[in-house]
């Protein structure tokens, strides 16, 4: 099931695809428009039932994603051009229920240091289901627009914002930054959807699924005229890069927008309370069947920018801003039988296989169970009836069972003891809930899954190279190992029965297969390290690894001293902020492994892996490493931690003699007098700030 599922995405994406090209392009479909949305509805349905397959190509990803055309097929045709955001577009995390709006903002107090007593003002926002779009002004004139693409890099669709009379081609009022990039969402309103769908039905075209993806498909046109045909809106509600703030509050700086010319939505607000922040997602959801757009959730975000700055952001999203999801729908159906999915850790994952029932509009006929212990508390059984919801709209999970509809020969489920792939032992680790194979890489699953990985968005990245391709390749033994990617060019060319050859190839995908991966042979420390897939380890912490030990060989040197036993390389690795015991005892597990260090050596080989671009290169405490001790008294530990990383400086948890600075507060003690003996350098908490200033 698995295997098909991933298999079924990749020949879908290719398929809708196609389809776009001619009907957006070519002006000459070959399906009818309800054939058409049913193969968007199969897509939708399996990513639901499979969120861990979702492509880079998938077509729900064409909202906010990397290029529409990057297919083979597609660049044959002309597409848009890209855009480098100035800073990321970033995403959001998730709040599920007021208790989780109440953890963000203590998140927020303990970061900044705040006593209880103080209150933290949001903004709280409607989540317009839309596509982003970042507006960039220049002297008051609109340069260029583009979309969010990857976060980092976005499609520049200049030519087509200018359709929308809801963005302005020179700012209004006065007082407005020499740079200012106003972002927003670009939506069709219900009622304009609702027309627009008649109107295409009338001419026998094609029927949109839903106001996003109209909106979206209209936005990205190569044909400026049909963009400037349908009817697209603009709530401006951020910004980007911008010369200056002229203002200290979010809810003020959204106002000005207002006055330079841009909507803004009617129902945000300003609230000195949490309470009354989530009174109005209350309202918001109350009011949302009745408004002309579509939301999923409503926004929160710490109201002043000072405080933004200061919490700054942790991986792909802000520390000041959560999402909070209106409730997930739910549905009631059967579970007809529970299979064993085994992951790239290793992770044996149950899965409940349905009866296809309709949840939040997609079709669900699977559903996590997350592990052993949580089937034994559910109790789920093959044959009973049982409630399903789509966790965040998106992975479909048993919330709890009807044990009165329980047919009688219903048997409690016994959990493998076995991997049901490679039958090696399966087992859970202390005290961790989930079971695991222990067979590593000699599990075929697991196997896969690390080079699925491997070539992901986050890891290398490898356009082209997608589950599918990943799979032929494996199947035909072509890759069985990392390094093997960086060589098949030279297989090809070699072979008797080259790619070009293969069903589903050409001699142009080929062509940019080869240069995809050829592009990858420079690559990035810390995407290097995450690549490797192994467990424990987030984009977050391998970032903290290429920072402290600066580069590859310099990182084994010193893995290999802490695996034969010098307790110096241990405490260090031990010692970095935000690394701990457990996750230095993986690590050596990893590399302890020869057939790891094998397969790390062999890919090394074939790299130029780059050192990671220090965030500040010319502030004062860049590449040096850094400790606090003692109480800190004008901001919390965390920001501490978080400024000094963002200077470029090394956090570490103790004192060693590799310590350049030593920041003390009030009550330092051990660390403090370890500092002295060995000479390294003290500060207190002002004269830190006085040198991260540059004072």
């Amino acid at each position: 099931m698995k295997r098909e599922a991933k298999k079924e995405l990749e020949r879908l994406a290719k398929l809708i695809l196609h389809h776009d090209i001619l009907y957006h392009t070519n002006d000459a479909p070959e399906i009818s428009d309800a054939d058409y949305d049913k193969l968007r509805l199969r897509n939708k349905a399996i990513e639901a039932q499979f969120p861990d397959f979702i492509r880079n190509d998938s077509p729900s990803k064409r909202v906010g994603a990397p290029t529409l055309f990057d297919s083979a097929e597609a660049k044959q045709t002309k597409g848009f051009d890209k855009i480098k955001h100035v800073r990321p577009m970033l995403s959001l995390d998730n709040a599920f229920n007021d208790e989780d709006v109440f953890d963000f903002v203590g998140r927020v107090k303990r970061f900044l240091g705040l006593g209880e007593e103080i209150t933290v003002a949001l903004t709280a926002e409607p989540k317009i289901d839309g596509l982003s779009l970042a507006l960039r002004y220049e002297k008051g004139v609109l340069v260029s627009a583009a979309t969010r693409g990857d976060g980092e890099t976005g499609e520049n669709v200049t030519a087509n914002a200018l359709t929308i009379k809801d963005v302005p081609q020179t700012l209004s009022g006065d007082n407005w930054p020499d740079v200012l990039e106003v972002r927003g969402e670009v939506y069709m309103a219900r009622s304009d959807f609702a027309a627009l769908n008649t109107e295409q039905e009338a001419k026998g075209a094609k029927i949109f699924a839903n106001p996003r993806n109209a909106a979206a498909g209209s936005l990205r046109q190569l044909d400026t005229s049909i963009t400037a045909s349908r009817p697209l809106k603009f709530f401006a509600y951020a910004w980007g890069d911008i010369s200056h703030v002229p203002t200290a509050r979010q809810m003020e700086m959204v106002q000005l927008f207002k006055t330079w010319g841009f909507v803004i939505n009617p129902l945000m607000d300003m609230f000195d309370e949490t309470s009354g922040a989530l009174e109005r997602y209350r309202l918001i959801e109350s009011e949302r069947s009745t408004l002309d757009y579509d939301i999923d959730g409503v926004v929160y975000k710490v109201d002043r920018l000072d405080w933004q700055d200061r919490l700054g952001m942790v991986a792909r999203a802000p520390r000041w801003a959560i999402a909070h999801k209106f409730p997930a729908e739910k549905a009631i159906t059967v579970v007809r039988d529970i299979d064993i999915q085994v992951g790239r850790t290793g992770a044996l994952t149950p899965v409940a296989k349905l009866e296809p029932i309709t949840v939040g509009g997609v079709v669900v006929s699977n559903a996590t169970l997350h592990n052993r212990d949580e089937i034994k508390r559910l109790d789920v059984r093959v044959g009973d009836t049982v409630t399903v919801q789509r966790a965040g709209d998106v992975i479909p999970q048993v919330v709890s069972v009807d044990t009165s509809k329980r047919p009688d020969d219903a048997t409690a489920y016994i959990f493998p003891e076995l991997c049901p792939v490679c039958n090696s032992a399966a087992v859970a680790e202390g005290d961790d809930v989930v079971v695991r194979c222990t067979g590593g890489m000699t599990c075929e699953a697991q196997k896969v899954e690390g080079l699925r990985h491997f070539v992901s968005r986050n890891a290398f990245d490898i356009d082209g190279m997608g589950e599918k391709q990943i799979a032929q390749f494996h199947e035909r033994g072509w890759i069985n190992e990392f390094a093997d990617i960086f060589k098949l060019e030279a297989k090809n060319d070699t072979t008797s029965n080259p790619i070009q050859k293969w069903e589903g190839w050409g001699d142009l995908s080929v062509r940019n297969l080869m240069q995809a991966i050829s592009a990858r042979r420079n690559i990035e420390f810390d995407r290097f390290l995450f690549a490797l897939g192994v467990r424990h380890l987030g984009q977050q912490t391998a970032k903290l690894f290429a920072r402290h030990y600066g580069d590859f060989d310099t990182f084994i040197d010193a893995m290999d001293k802490a695996i034969n036993g010098d307790e110096a390389a241990v405490a260090e690795l031990i010692d970095i902020d935000g690394v701990g015991e457990k996750m230095a005892e993986t690590f050596f597990r990893f590399f302890r492994d020869t057939e790891n260090r094998r397969i790390v050596s062999n890919l090394a080989a074939e790299l130029k892996i780059i050192p990671l671009e220090l965030q500040s290169t010319d502030s004062p405490v860049a590449g040096k490493i850094v400790v606090f001790t003692g109480s800190l008294e004008k901001m919390s530990r965390n920001e501490a931690k978080a400024k000094a990383e963002s200077l470029g400086a090394k956090v570490a948890g103790s004192v060693s003699k590799k310590t350049d600075i030593v920041v003390a507060g009030p009550g330092a003690g051990s660390k403090l007098k370890k500092a002295q003996d060995l000479g390294v350098q003290t500060l207190s908490e002002d004269e830190w700030l006085a040198l991260i200033a540059g004072l």
